[in-house]
């Protein structure tokens, strides 16, 4: 397993990197687009929508959803200067809302599944409340202009990127390696207390690096690194919710599309509750 993570990793590593930086905005939100959809697609089964109608009619709700959030605001109008435009902010007001309710689910699992086990509504809404949010973030964070520099926003999301996967990395080792203590066994009987604290230093490691590659002022640390270490706890708990929802589904992986790493919606789980939630606290920081 550990080997088709790896070599996995080793192939998407190139592609992620290629999208942040070598695509134009444009391109770039189109291939984030067909990833959501294709979390969409993998999220219906897991929310009780198994015929292939069912789960296109859910993709292409989505897709619409999207593609409205991109056709009332262009990708080169998310930012006037450093204001946000407001369907954006609140369509990332909502997503931060949602992973405040999620991470309290989580906290309460299993009494928690009383809200949406018997109501494939609910769950449905939970999808869109989970990868439009996250789009969102990823396109908002991708189109920053700092000083005329149009992939300072690349580096950003490069940014977020690390902290995400160092905060995977650091937990899967630490976890293998020191992990005694169940995290949250009723929801994810994998994960550890010391996955978590491994994950976090490692996060931690990271964010020291680039605070002294860019040189972050340090009247901005304290900001900063709450703002990282707020990212990566959410993380944390992106990857639980999903594994909450798995769990009550039955189901290991959201698909098989990535060896070792399951399938798209398993990728990028820690993501999406990342990108709004890091969103919000950058427009925090700019206030």
């Amino acid at each position: 397993m550990l080997k088709q993570r790896l070599i996995t990793a080793l192939i998407l590593l190139p592609l992620a990197l290629y999208c942040v930086f070598g695509l134009a905005l444009e391109w770039f939100t189109l291939v984030i687009s067909v990833v959501m959809l294709g979390a969409a697609w993998e999220w219906s089964p897991i929310i009780g929508l198994q015929r292939p109608y069912s789960r296109a009619l859910y993709t292409l709700s989505v897709a619409v959803l999207l593609a409205a959030l991109q056709w009332w605001v262009p990708v080169d109008q998310i930012w006037h200067e450093h204001s946000l435009h407001p369907i954006y902010f609140w369509t990332l007001i909502a997503g931060g809302a949602w992973w405040v309710i999620a991470t309290l689910m989580v906290l309460n699992y299993p009494n928690s599944r009383r809200m949406w086990a018997r109501t494939r509504s609910i769950a449905g809404v939970f999808g869109y409340l989970i990868l439009v949010p996250a789009a969102a973030g990823m396109f908002a964070v991708r189109s920053l202009n700092y000083a005329d520099d149009p992939l300072f926003g690349g580096f950003v999301l490069l940014f977020i990127l690390l902290l995400v996967w160092a905060a995977d990395v650091g937990a899967y080792f630490a976890g293998v390696r020191y992990g005694r203590n169940k995290l949250m066994p009723a929801v994810s009987p994998g994960k550890t207390m010391e996955g978590l604290m491994g994950g976090i230093a490692l996060a931690f490691v990271v964010m020291m690096v680039v605070a002294q590659w860019v040189q972050v002022p340090a009247a901005q640390y304290s900001g900063y690194y709450f703002t990282g270490l707020l990212t990566v706890v959410v993380s944390v708990f992106g990857d639980l919710t999903e594994s909450m929802f798995k769990r009550c589904a039955g189901v290991k992986d959201s698909g098989k599309l990535l060896p070792g790493h399951g399938g798209l919606l398993d990728r990028i789980d820690s993501l999406t509750a990342a990108l709004p939630v890091f969103t919000l606290a950058y427009l925090w920081l700019l206030a």
